[in-house]
């Protein structure tokens, strides 16, 4: 992995990490917090967990595809400001 990509990676990682206690709320709900200020919470059909994992990994999937080099082979279409759809 380049040096810029690795910083990337990096930083979205120091950028998203949870703040603070679980919360639990009435009706088996429970949320917390990111230090990047979105509030965190499961659902019907997934866990706390879940949302913390998804949430982290697209946070290091936007900063890997802000610095990706032009013209890298993708999954997903970039549209032209080099951020995925």
């Amino acid at each position: 992995m380049s040096a810029v990509m690795h910083r990337a990676k990096a930083d979205a990682r120091a950028s998203h990490v949870t703040v603070g206690q679980v919360r639990h709320l009435a009706g088996g709900r429970e949320e917390i917090d990111c230090s990047c200020g979105m509030t965190l919470t499961n659902g019907p059909q997934w866990s706390l967990d879940e949302h913390i994992r998804l949430h982290r990994a697209e946070a290091r999937y936007l900063a890997l595809s802000e610095v990706a080099p032009a013209g890298m082979p993708r999954l997903i279409p970039v549209d032209p400001a080099r951020l995925p759809r």
